[in-house]
């Protein structure tokens, strides 16, 4: 290929977005036909359909027996404000940011819910040293940083016989990677990520030990209605039944359930995790034989497997910034990479979606692409003195 010859491939599926993420291989509008639209989500027949939402996502996700599994508001991020709210102040409390949402949960913890909070940090590209975490206390933390491109690697970070409660954002986690149920209490995700689900609806799931702090603890502060977990020192069991705290939308449920058809199709959770595993190996081999871009992780053992984030590491590059959005525009405007630009608050480069739904092949296709455009971008800016 000539550097400033445009390849010939194309990815049949240009969607690399982190989010909403690209649909499952083979998704179509005809898969919501069913939807119940024009009804209501406590009727009989949608109580039914957001049940079946529930049992199904808790069976692929393996949930062991006794955790509940709840649809809620605002996505992940409504998820996770639920638990923070409803569960934080029995205890100290520990909170570990390596990205921007990780930011945000520091920012709910101190400045909202103004705990006296320890805080560990990490810079984008590495996770912080679970070594130096008390786990005596409650902890909050991402396993998976969507916008740095570094996950834990595993839940052997997490001792066995922690006191305090882990509340974990695994939103793009879920589904593409193993979680260690034994080490987690509360764990929330939104389906706009691994299954290509639509945006704006999160799920909450609460281990016993989770929902006994509920039942047992009152927070100091008032509790919006839409983050309550408990009423009078018991669970809202209705939550994690189908009787959502507010109106879902029921064609987003039933294209939920159409993402579920697919992944047990397909083999379930072993098949979901393989193919995040083979896009991330596939773009990471390749990155691996050049000298002018790099993976933002710094330790292969913390690399995501679905949020792949890259950055360019030519010295020539006067404007870092100002490139990596140029390559990004260039890939959009060829219609071969869609919102493939680094995170606004992330350093700047390239973030590329390896998650379940995406090809290998379109992967695959992307990658000499990315070469085009640099080569493109570099070909026309002056190079730094």
């Amino acid at each position: 290929m000539n550097g400033l010859t445009p390849p010939a491939a194309r990815p049949a599926n240009p969607r690399f977005s982190s989010g909403p993420c690209a649909k499952f291989p083979g998704y179509s509008l005809d898969l919501l036909r069913d939807a119940l639209l024009g009804r209501s989500h406590r009727s009989a027949a949608g109580k039914a359909r957001l049940r079946q939402a529930i049992d199904r996502s808790a069976a692929l996700l393996g949930l062991p027996e006794g955790w509940r599994l709840g649809i809620v508001p605002a996505s992940d991020t409504g998820a996770v404000e639920m638990a923070l709210w409803s569960l934080l102040g029995a205890r100290g409390v520990e909170v570990l940011a390596w990205e921007s949402f990780g930011e945000g949960w520091v920012a709910d913890v101190v400045r909202e819910l103004k705990l006296e909070a320890t805080v560990h940090r990490a810079p984008y590209g590495r996770i912080v040293d679970f070594a130096a975490v008390d786990f005596g206390r409650d902890v909050v933390f991402t396993w998976n940083g969507t916008t740095s491109g570094v996950r834990v690697p595993s839940g052997d970070l997490i001792p066995a016989g922690r006191q305090g409660l882990t509340i974990c954002d695994a939103t793009s986690a879920a589904f593409a990677m193993e979680l260690p149920w034994d080490k987690l209490d509360v764990v929330t995700f939104s389906w706009q990520k691994v299954l290509g689900g639509e945006a704006a609806h999160g799920m909450i799931a609460l281990s016993p030990r989770a929902v006994a702090r509920l039942e047992g603890w009152t927070p100091p502060w008032p509790v919006p209605k839409v983050f309550r977990l408990a009423a009078k020192g018991r669970l809202i069991e209705g939550i994690f039944a189908g009787e959502t705290i507010n109106t879902p939308s029921m064609l987003c449920v039933e294209d939920w359930l159409a993402a579920l058809d697919w992944a047990e199709r397909i083999g379930g959770l072993p098949a979901l995790i393989g193919r995040a595993e083979a896009n991330a190996r596939c773009l990471r081999d390749w990155v691996a034989t050049r000298d002018w871009i790099a993976d933002l992780a710094e330790d292969p053992a913390t690399a995501s497997t679905t949020s792949v984030c890259l950055r360019f590491t030519d010295p020539a590059i006067a404007d870092p910034a100002a490139f990596a959005a140029a390559v990004a525009r260039r890939l959009e405007a060829e219609g071969v990479a869609l919102d493939s630009g680094a995170y606004r608050d992330a350093p700047p480069g390239l973030r590329i979606w390896c998650g379940s739904t995406v090809e290998a092949a379109d992967v695959a296709a992307l990658l000499p692409w990315i070469e085009w455009a640099y080569r493109a971008e570099r070909a026309r800016r002056p190079a730094a003195a």
